[in-house]
């Protein structure tokens, strides 16, 4: 008989055998699509998967390895049978989802989230949708493997094939590590962000990264988030209301044609966006002086948008936007939904089309916030992050330092194939603003701290242009520059207030014809990808959010969302409204109900095309 001390990492081993053969049967049921991937997809999909499996895995060894420390404890406790009848009704329980979720991925394409509990009202519709299954074949699916791994548990694996040893302080301190222990493959690991469906995504082909998620896990992060992805809290009105108003409001570009502002027919495009670039540090946007002088110049230069809003203070929610042209939602992220992203178009999907090469480039790690599986679902050629960097290179928190990053850009784009799509991302102005270089500006606190990580990814940006400008790709590149959001600092403004928004954007490089352009437009942050497209003159009708900056409009406005509320600005004035009181907390004087019904039909609208995704 094996030492007791040995069950608890043996049962975890248990489970994760369990969503290994999960995964082949996945693959085996599908095979027509599991076809279609390489042999190195197909592997991967077990190693990039392991983490989720070992994450359910530490789930359902919780209560077991508790039990564990009480029979160490007090050994007369009898919980062998527990741990046993517990261990059998999952197997049946993961093993009739297993094969639900088989059979639901030929038709929907994703794996069981919580999409059936849409359909528990019309029981009639989901029993006709199962007569077109193949039940006794899923039957003898759930069957074998319940059979199959009940025999294995009760053969290898059962409490009462190991001995007790005879030192039970030795047993309970050992129970007492391994429950512990199980902190780790909860969250993922040790990094900072806890662990999402994003580490499963690996590959630009979908199935690849379906393949590779846990389903329970999956499911059980759903039904945990479902409350605020599947229902809309903002009614003001009739829907069909709501949805003309909005439509009016993108039909008032008069005309969708933009001034010919470039030297070449297919530049490059480079968009660099600027982590929590608020408007209050840009000189040039009537902000402090001397926090981002390069910044200022390539505005100068180039064309400077002079009143864009982003959409909402996260920057996964920046990012989406930003790259979608998508509007961001209160209390959750469309980000969070894998099953979403893949239904929003993509800067880089369109430029993909076009035989760009694609990249993306980031210090940090792109498991944060579900990000990983956006850009998966994006397509990009070449993800690179915070582990393509040297450790010594990182800051104390998020990764690389922004120097080091264009550093890596710089390299890469040397070599790169024309015409290039790259996206880079910095992290430095991030909290806790760590900075490489001597503080510019004086003062310990916390204002002065961003002011200085500010200025230091200014001046590496500066660095980075102009090198940039030296390189043979430079003269037909186009460079954005956005922000992700803005920030409370300087004026440690409240979440509502309209300046905690107001960000820069700037169309800049040696591909423009013409410079020194002020558009002074209201914008959001969601019209930058139609702007862009626009100027390229390439297709931009599936950015549905999106209203190209370039061209004129007889309504112009700017929408951002807060904690349960948002803006709407427009030449009229500035309307801030809160969800939760039901009422305006800034109207300024111009501010008419036309407005009010126009921000509320867009807040309601917006949020349920999101709940529709």
């Amino acid at each position: 008989m094996k030492n007791r001390i040995l069950f608890q990492p043996l049962y975890f081993l248990f489970w994760i055998l369990y969503f290994i053969v999960a995964r082949a049967i996945f693959l085996v049921y599908h095979l027509d699509r599991s076809a279609e991937l390489t042999s190195s997809d197909v592997f991967h999909t077990f190693m990039y998967g392991l983490r989720l499996d070992a994450s359910f895995a530490a789930y359902i060894s919780i209560l077991p390895f508790l039990l564990l420390l009480l029979i160490s404890l007090w050994p007369r406790l009898q919980v062998g049978k527990v741990i046993r009848y517990y261990t059998f009704v999952l197997l049946a329980l993961l093993s009739t989802l297993l094969t639900v979720d088989l059979e639901l991925y030929s038709h929907w394409g994703f794996r069981l989230d919580t999409s059936p509990l849409q359909y528990l009202n019309s029981p009639a519709e989901m029993a006709a949708s199962a007569a077109t299954a193949p039940l006794f074949i899923l039957f003898l699916v759930t069957l074998s493997i319940s059979v199959a791994f009940i025999f294995l548990y009760r053969r290898f694996f059962d409490l009462r094939k190991y001995k007790m040893p005879q030192n039970r302080w030795l047993l309970a301190g050992a129970s007492l590590v391994f429950a512990a222990l199980l902190v780790l493959p909860l969250r993922g690991g040790w990094q900072q962000i806890p662990i999402n469906q994003s580490v499963a995504y690996f590959s630009d082909k979908p199935f690849a990264n379906h393949a590779g998620l846990n389903m329970p896990w999956n499911l059980m992060h759903a039904l945990l988030k479902y409350e605020e992805s599947t229902s809309n809290p903002y009614k003001y009105m009739p829907e069909e209301q709501a949805q003309e108003l909005v439509q009016e409001l993108y039909a008032a570009v008069s005309t969708d044609t933009t001034e010919q502002l470039l030297r070449v027919q297919q530049p490059n495009v480079l968009f660099i966006i600027l982590e929590s670039y608020t408007a209050k540090f840009v000189e040039s946007l009537g902000g402090e002086k001397g926090v981002t002088p390069n910044l200022d110049i390539l505005a100068a230069e180039g064309i400077n948008f002079t009143n864009i809003y982003a959409s909402g203070e996260r920057s996964e929610k920046g990012m989406v936007a930003l790259l979608s042209g998508y509007p961001v939602q209160t209390t959750t992220s469309i980000i969070k939904y894998p099953k979403k992203t893949e239904k929003l178009p993509q800067l880089s999907q369109v430029f993909e089309a076009q035989g760009y090469s694609t990249s993306y480039y980031y210090g940090g790690e792109l498991e944060f916030a579900n990000i990983k599986s956006y850009l998966r679902n994006g397509g990009y050629d070449r993800l690179v992050d915070k582990y393509d960097f040297d450790p010594s290179t990182y800051n104390s928190k998020w990764g690389a330092h922004d120097h080091v990053l264009f550093a890596r850009v710089q390299q890469d784009l040397k070599q790169e194939k024309e015409p290039f799509f790259s996206t880079v991302y910095t992290l430095s102005s991030h909290e806790p603003f760590e900075i490489p270089i001597p503080a510019k500006f004086p003062g310990t606190g916390e204002e002065a701290q961003f002011r200085n990580s500010v200025y230091y990814t200014d001046w590496a940006l500066g660095k980075f242009i102009e090198e940039a400008k030296q390189q043979d790709w430079w003269q037909n590149t186009v460079v954005v520059l956005a922000a992700d959001h803005g920030h409370r600092f300087p004026g440690n403004e409240p979440n509502h207030a309209p300046g905690k928004f107001r960000m820069p954007f700037i169309l800049t490089g040696g591909a423009l014809a013409k410079g020194g352009i002020t558009v002074e437009g209201i914008g959001s942050q969601t019209d930058i990808a139609a702007t862009l497209l626009a100027l390229l003159q390439l297709p931009h009708q599936d950015f549905a959010w999106s209203r190209n900056l370039l061209a004129p409009s007889s309504s112009p406005f700017a929408f951002y969302v807060y904690n349960d509320g948002f803006g709407y600005i427009t030449p009229e004035g500035i309307l801030v409204y809160d969800n939760v009181a039901k009422q305006p907390i800034i109207k300024e004087e111009g501010v008419t109900e036309e407005q009010l019904k126009n921000g509320q039909a867009y807040m309601q609208f917006s949020f349920e095309d999101f709940v529709g995704k």
